[in-house]
């Protein structure tokens, strides 16, 4: 039985699936892979069935990863009962996500894995912004996937 992680942002277009791609590929790299299931889904379902936006496909296309697959998805109050961790992308969306949750439910901010990132800290949404804001996320993305790898490796080991 695997363990279970949901990435959450507003619409599953941009945040949460670049994390939820390189999270995968990270806990691959960690030699966990084969212990953790990684999906992502948005609180609102504006996108739901689509692609990922275009800005942060091709950011993470120039850094090796491939999100050509990804279809944006809600997340579901019901799912709580199937995820062991939910990880959302900023505050707005961590309350969106703790109003739905059962008592004892595991959510959390992303970055609150990332030793490097102030307590709080935010993955920014970067969708009305510029290119530069996608490869701003894909760092912070990336920091806080290695700091979760190596809290599941003590977990999960």
């Amino acid at each position: 039985m695997s363990y279970r992680i949901c990435l959450v942002c507003m619409g599953n277009i941009c945040r949460s699936p670049m994390a939820e791609i390189v999270l995968r590929k990270t806990l691959d790299d960690h030699g966990l892979g084969d212990l953790v299931t990684v999906d992502s889904a948005g609180t609102g379902g504006w996108h739901q069935g689509g692609p990922m936006d275009e800005r942060a496909a091709a950011t993470l296309s120039a850094r090796g990863y491939d999100g050509s697959l990804h279809r944006a998805r809600q997340f579901q109050a019901d799912w709580y009962g199937q995820v062991d961790l939910v990880l959302a992308m900023d505050r707005e969306n961590l309350r969106a996500l703790r109003r739905l949750a059962p008592d004892g439910a595991d959510v959390r901010l992303f970055r609150s894995f990332d030793p490097g990132a102030p307590e709080g800290a935010e993955v920014p949404d970067p969708y009305y912004g510029e290119q530069e804001g996608f490869a701003e996320v894909l760092r912070m993305v990336e920091a806080a996937s290695v700091g979760l790898a190596e809290h599941l490796a003590k977990k999960l080991r």
